[in-house]
C-alpha cells in the first residue's frame, strides 16, 4: 500500500505540473519582462565573450524600517569604461536583467561617446536578485517601486563614491522608464538627467485605453476594403454564438487546439479564453518591428502585417477560421502543443512561491505589483476595441484575491492605485532634465507623457512600438525613430556639460 500511495502522490504532482500554466502574454507583459534583448547576431563584432559577468551589491531589505538591519545581495552588471567620472545606469525592471544590454543598445552608443561607465542594476525580486527565501505573501511585501527607488539611490550613492563620479545619467524602458521619472522626483540631487522610455506614469485600475490603441494600431494595416479589426470582431462574435452548444464548443476546441473541453458554466475559463486569444494580437502590436530580436528569438518576425494579413485573407475561410489560423501560428512559433485557457491552472501557477517555479520568472511578482500599486488591467470594457466585452475589469481584479489574499479586492486595488498617483504625481510632472519617449503604436503611451512640458521635452515617434528607441539601430528604422535617437543624444550632451 505504501508504494501505491507514493505512486499516486507522484502522479498527482505530475498532473499539477502538466496543468499549471502562465499565458505567454499576461497583463501586457510577455514572459521575461517588458524589455526584450537587443539584437546580437553572427554579423556582430561583439560576441557573448564580451558580456560582463554578474557582480553583487549589499542592499538593505527594508529602506523604511530603521530597526530592520537585514541585507541581501542585489545583482548588477558593469561594462564600457573601466573608470570614469560619468556613470550611465540602466534600471532593471520586471524581469531578469540581461547583460547583453551592457554591450549593445542605444545607451551604449551614448556611453561610448562620453566615455562613461555602464551599470545595469537588477530589480529586487526579479532575475537572481532574491531578497528572501521565496515569494510568499509575508516575504513579497518588500517588493514595491518605492523600495526599488531606494535601492537605486543606495547603489548610485555608493558607485559615485567608488568612482569619484561627477555626473550620472539614468535610463529606463517601460516600468523602469517610470522608475527613471520617479527617481528624478525623489532624488534629483543624485542624477543629472533621465531618459524615460515607454513609461506609464498614470496608475489606473481599468486600463481601457490599451485595447483602444491596439485597435488604432491594427487599423494601420491596409488591404483593399478589408478591415483587420472588423474581422477580429466577427470572429469573436462567432465564438460567442458557438459557445452555448455542445457541438459548437467541440468545434472551438478543435479549431483553436484547446488543451481542455470548454465548460460553459466556468465563466472565468471563458473570459480567460477570450483574453488569451486577444493576447495573440496585443503582443504583436506592442512589439511591432522593434528590433529586439536576437539570434534564435521567437515571435519577432510576426508583425501587424502578419496577423492582419491572415485576418483579411478570405481564401483562408471565414473570420473564425482566420482567427484560429493566427492562434495556430502562435502555437507553432512558441512550440506549444495546445492552447491552455483554464483559469484555475493559471491561478495555481501564480500561487507558487518557489524561486524555481514558472511564476518566478516574474509573472507572480509583476501580478503582485499590479495588485498593490498600479492596476493597469487591460480589460475589454471600452466600446472602441475589436474583442467584444469578453474579459471585463472584474475578471482581472478578482485574480488578485484568487492568487494572493481575499483582502486584495477591487476596493483595495483602487486605494493602492490612488496612493501611487498621489505619491508620484501621475502625469502632473514638475521635474526637469528628463525626456519622455513614446511610440505611437505602443499601447502604453496612453498612460505616459507624449507632449512636451515647459521643463521637460517629450518625443513621440509615430509608427513605432514599445521601447523601440532603446534597441540597436537598423537600416529599416523609420526616419522619425532615427531622429529621436539623435535628439536624445543631444539632450544627454546638454545634461553632461
Amino acid at each position: 500500500m505504501g508504494s501505491v500511495f507514493r505512486v499516486l502522490v507522484l502522479l498527482a504532482v505530475l498532473n499539477v505540473c502538466v496543468n499549471a500554466y502562465i499565458p505567454r502574454f499576461l497583463r501586457g507583459r510577455p514572459k521575461g519582462g517588458f524589455l526584450g534583448s537587443p539584437a546580437l547576431d553572427s554579423h556582430d563584432k561583439l560576441s557573448l565573450s564580451d558580456v560582463p559577468g554578474a557582480q553583487w551589491f549589499n542592499q538593505k531589505l527594508d529602506h523604511f524600517d530603521t530597526e530592520d538591519t537585514r541585507t541581501w545581495k542585489q545583482r548588477f552588471f558593469q561594462s564600457c569604461a573601466i573608470k570614469s567620472k560619468i556613470l550611465f545606469l540602466m534600471i532593471g525592471g520586471e524581469g531578469t536583467a540581461n547583460p547583453i544590454w551592457n554591450i549593445k543598445g542605444t545607451w551604449i552608443d551614448y556611453a561610448k561617446k562620453h566615455g562613461a561607465v555602464c551599470l545595469q542594476l537588477e530589480h529586487r525580486y526579479y532575475g537572481q536578485s532574491h531578497p528572501l527565501l521565496d515569494t510568499s505573501l509575508e516575504n513579497i511585501k518588500y517588493l514595491s517601486s518605492e523600495q526599488a527607488l531606494y535601492d537605486l539611490a543606495t547603489f548610485i550613492t555608493a558607485k559615485k563614491l567608488e568612482f569619484g563620479a561627477e555626473k550620472v545619467i539614468i535610463f529606463g524602458g517601460s516600468y523602469p522608464g517610470s522608475l527613471a521619472a520617479w527617481f528624478r522626483i525623489k532624488f534629483p540631487h543624485l542624477v543629472d538627467g533621465a531618459v524615460s522610455t515607454s513609461a506609464p506614469l498614470l496608475a489606473q485600475v481599468n486600463f481601457k485605453g490599451y485595447l483602444e490603441v491596439v485597435q488604432n494600431s491594427l487599423d494601420t494595416f491596409k488591404s483593399g476594403n478589408e478591415s483587420c479589426n472588423d474581422a477580429i470582431t466577427a470572429a469573436n462574435t462567432a465564438i460567442q454564438i458557438l459557445l452555448p452548444t455542445h457541438a459548437g464548443r467541440n468545434q472551438l476546441k478543435s479549431m483553436f487546439r484547446l488543451c481542455n473541453d470548454i465548460d460553459i458554466h466556468e465563466k472565468k475559463d471563458i473570459a480567460n479564453l477570450f483574453s488569451t486569444l486577444a493576447g495573440n494580437f496585443e503582443g504583436v502590436v506592442q512589439y511591432n518591428k522593434d528590433n529586439r530580436a536576437f539570434e534564435g528569438a521567437k515571435g519577432t518576425n510576426i508583425t501587424i502585417d502578419t496577423v492582419c494579413g491572415i485576418m483579411t485573407n478570405r481564401s483562408l475561410g471565414d473570420e473564425l477560421h482566420r482567427y484560429a489560423q493566427v492562434n495556430n501560428l502562435m502555437l507553432k512559433t512558441y512550440s506549444e502543443k495546445c492552447t491552455d485557457f483554464k483559469y484555475g491552472n493559471m491561478i495555481d501557477s501564480l500561487r507558487d512561491v518557489s524561486w524555481t517555479s514558472e511564476a518566478a520568472e516574474g509573472g507572480r511578482q509583476w501580478t503582485y505589483q499590479t495588485c498593490t500599486e498600479f492596476g493597469w488591467y487591460q480589460s475589454s470594457d471600452s466600446e472602441a476595441q475589436p474583442f467584444k466585452h469578453t474579459f471585463p475589469i472584474d475578471f482581472w481584479t478578482q485574480q488578485c484575491q484568487d492568487i494572493f489574499n481575499i483582502k486584495f479586492n477591487s476596493s483595495f486595488i483602487s486605494r493602492a492605485v490612488a496612493h501611487t498617483n498621489e505619491g508620484y504625481g501621475a502625469r502632473n510632472y514638475t521635474q526637469d532634465r528628463i525626456v519622455f519617449v513614446n511610440g505611437g503604436i505602443d499601447p502604453w503611451h496612453y498612460l505616459g507623457i507624449t507632449k512636451s512640458l515647459p521643463q521637460a521635452p517629450a518625443i513621440f515617434i509615430p509608427g513605432t512600438a514599445h521601447c523601440a528607441n532603446m534597441y540597436p539601430a537598423s537600416k529599416d528604422d523609420p526616419p522619425a525613430l532615427v531622429q529621436a535617437r539623435v535628439q536624445i543624444g543631444q539632450l544627454i550632451d546638454q545634461w553632461l556639460k
